[in-house]
């Protein structure tokens, strides 16, 4: 068996080292230039609700600007497909959210992995679904009046998503499916394009995060009708459940998280860990998400991995017993 000399072994230990300290050294260095996060969804919806003031969190803390680029369309598949062909070398990150976990049971042909051609960073938030409508045209106070106007007129409401195969989608599709009751839905490329269009009564209701609808719901252009979740939502006290409000197995959330390309270096994914962890101890930054009626997270890495493996399994679920297609 042929051995390599010992000058070809030296090398080769030499280059390993160089390899481990550049690493170090980018590591140390990192951010030298703005860093670019991609969001799959267009400006003023939920991704984008928590991804600016985030964002300027982290400018404010590295000294180095951190841009969003949005990128709208395919219920978010298109912002991901081209945040996963990205260079993996620490200045492009991905802000997805649980829309990504549904589009595998939505979108046969995709052209990434969510759990194979990213790495997973942190969960960034997580709200629940809020049942919201235009109070110009649905004039329900609670989810039990709600109900009672959908089963009164059959076929005549009509519902907005962020686009196929988003959780505002699917929401939609189990809040019918345990009601049985019959809502039309009108798909957009994005969550802001639909909650504008519900402003203006395009649109009668919305199965929003509450994250992109605490503004105008504060502002009273929409009326919010219930949380779809056990417990009432920080930041919202007086808004009932759907538990209160007399469906229980309705609950719902939409979590926001950070990916990175795959191949990026472990040593920028735990520097952003770092300041992540950094930015969500400051005050301020704790009371907006809690005026978006979310909670400060801590799940990185490999545990938020298996968060989202396990989201993918729960809405492949939800996908075959409502019945969900593409409109």
């Amino acid at each position: 068996m042929h051995r390599p000399s010992r000058r070809a072994a030296l090398a080769l230990l030499a280059a390993c080292a160089a390899s481990l300290l550049g690493g170090q050294a980018l590591a140390q260095g990192w951010p030298a230039k703005p860093v670019t996060l991609i969001v799959p969804f267009p400006a003023g919806g939920g991704t984008d609700a928590f991804a600016r003031p985030l964002t300027a969190q982290l400018s404010k803390q590295t000294g180095k600007q951190f841009i969003i680029d949005n990128k709208g369309g395919a219920g978010g598949t298109v912002g991901a497909t081209l945040a996963a062909k990205a260079a993996p070398d620490g200045y492009t990150f991905f802000m997805g959210a649980v829309h990504h976990a549904i589009a595998p049971s939505m979108y046969p042909k995709l052209e990434y992995r969510l759990e194979e051609d990213f790495v997973p960073v942190a969960l960034v938030a997580s709200v629940p679904q809020v049942i919201v409508v235009n109070p110009s045209k649905v004039q329900a106070t609670d989810l039990k009046s709600l109900l009672e106007f959908i089963r009164k007129n059959p076929g005549k409401l009509n519902y907005g998503s962020a686009g196929n195969g988003t959780s505002h989608h699917l929401a939609g599709e189990l809040f019918k499916l345990q009601t049985k009751t019959f809502i039309t839905h009108i798909p957009y490329r994005g969550a802001g394009p639909a909650l504008q269009d519900l402003i203006a009564g395009q649109v009668d209701l919305m199965f929003d995060g509450l994250g992109s609808s605490a503004g105008h719901i504060k502002s009273g252009r929409i009326k919010a009708i219930a949380v779809a979740a056990a417990k009432r939502a920080p930041g919202f006290p007086d808004l009932p459940t759907s538990v209160e409000g007399g469906v229980p197995s309705y609950q719902v959330a939409t979590w926001y998280g950070l990916w990175a390309p795959k191949g990026t270096p472990k040593d920028i994914v735990s520097s952003l860990q770092a300041e992540l962890k950094k930015a969500y101890a400051e005050e301020g930054l704790r009371n907006t998400w809690n005026g978006l009626g979310a909670e400060v997270p801590n799940l990185y890495g490999e545990a938020f991995g298996g968060f989202v493996s396990a989201e993918l399994k729960r809405w492949a679920e939800v996908v075959k017993s409502s019945g969900a297609k593409l409109d």
